[in-house]
Order: C-alpha cells, then structure tokens, then sequence
C-alpha cells in the first residue's frame, strides 16, 4: 500500500506550507527590526556627513567616522539645514536625510520624473559646507560618495564607498590616499562645470594642481576610476544651477 506521504500531492503541499511559514517568519522579522535598521542607516549618513565636513576622528592615514553614539548630537549642531531641490525649486526639509539617492536616480531615468536631490548645509569654524551624497556604477557593482563643498564647488572633503569592487585595486578609492586628492580640486573652470577626472599617467602625482581637474588613477583600477569620474560629473552637475543661483543672490 503506497503511504500517504509518497505521494506528489503530499510533497507540494509541505513544500508550499514550508514557504507560508518561513515568508511569514522572515517578513514578521523584518518588520520588528525595520526600526533599527532605519535607525542605523541615518547614523551612517550622519557620520558620513559629518566626515567630508573634517568632523571625524581620523589620524594621519586612517579613516576613521564620529562614533554612533557622538554623531546625532554633532549633526544637530553642524548642521544647519536640510535641502531638497526639484525641478529648480529648493525646499527646506528636515527629512531629506530619508532620500533614497538609488531609487531617485532609478525614477529618474522616465522623462517624465523630475529627481528629488538632497543637499545638506552645515557650518564649521565660520565655514558653510555644502554636502551632496551621490552615486554611480564601478567596475563590478554600485558605487556612491559623500561630497562636501564650498559655495564656488570647491571640495572641501569627500568619501568614497562601493558595494563589490576588486579588493587591492578599485576597493582603494575608500582609502585616504585617494580620497585625499580630491581636497581642493575646483569642479568648474572658468565658471564651466568640469568636474574631477581619475586620469592615469597625471603629470602631477603629488596633485599639488587643483585647477587641472584631475586627480591620480588607482593602479590597476582603471574601470572605477572611470566610473568615479563619471559620477562625478553626472551627479555634481545636477547641483550647479543651485550654486549658480546662490551666487547671483
């Protein structure tokens, strides 16, 4: 006599009562954790904010953010408003922190979506710093940064992160000894938008120029390079109406 539990019919309805309870399992978790895991998310944009502003606890080569439990506290005070621009509009927003840049960039590429783009204002010794968070595509998967400037695009400091990129090669643009290059590039020239462009064989390896619009390229990453040249150019010149704007003012 065949047994009840060889059958077909036995073997799916187990199979699909298997993946009610684990959906309901997985999805009852996710719901329970979704506040710190939100949470979380705004201490990492904090402590990015505040690190392309200088407000970290990095020593000469490492990097090194605000810790979690200093960083709420510092953001109020460094930070002085929240911005959304839309459609050349600027809207004061206390939680544009919230923006999925991904998701933006995502909408975006119908016609018909005008992209939300947040920009953070902080103050620092006298100083206001303007911080746009940003992101684009490397060699293997996405990659995004922080980049704090100055009311001419200027920048004043900025941080690189990626998902996937190869370890010893395109990895290295989180570390310092290329993020560093980066301070004090002019992203115009001659009040054009220019950006900053990764360029290998630079005649200038101590990027003691920041006029040129270069900075020097990872050895062996020249496709992340490329694409960290690329981001900054197409997401930074979304910004320049704004800064153009409030020059004129």
């Amino acid at each position: 006599m065949e047994k009840r539990t060889d059958k077909n019919s036995y073997t799916l309805l187990f199979a699909v009562g298997m993946v009610i309870v684990v959906g309901s399992i997985l999805a009852y978790t996710a719901s329970v954790l979704k506040p710190n895991i939100d949470a979380n998310k705004r201490l990492e944009m904090q402590q990015n904010i505040l690190y392309v502003m200088g407000i970290n606890d990095n020593d000469e080569k490492s990097v090194a953010f605000i810790s979690t439990d200093k960083a709420p506290e510092a953001f109020s005070k460094y930070i002085i408003k929240q911005l959304v621009i839309q459609d050349g509009k600027v809207t004061e927003d206390s939680t544009a922190y919230l923006i999925d840049v991904k998701k933006e960039k995502t909408l975006a590429k119908d016609a018909s979506y005008s992209r939300r783009l947040p920009l953070f204002v902080g103050e620092k010794d006298g100083k206001t710093i303007y911080v746009a968070p940003i992101r684009g595509k490397g060699l293997w998967d996405a990659i995004w940064a922080y980049v704090a400037i100055d009311e001419n695009m200027v920048i004043q400091g900025i941080f690189f992160d990626h998902k996937g990129e190869t370890p010893g090669l395109g990895a290295n643009i989180n570390k310092r000894f290329f993020m560093d290059d980066f301070i004090g590039e002019d992203l115009m020239h001659n009040g054009v938008f220019k950006g900053v462009n990764v360029a290998k064989g630079n005649n200038d390896p101590l990027n003691k120029r920041k006029d040129d619009n270069k900075v020097d390229a990872i050895a062996g990453a020249t496709i992340t390079g490329d694409g960290v040249s690329a981001m900054l150019r197409s997401e930074l010149k979304l910004y320049v109406p704004y800064f153009k704007k409030l020059k004129s003012d």
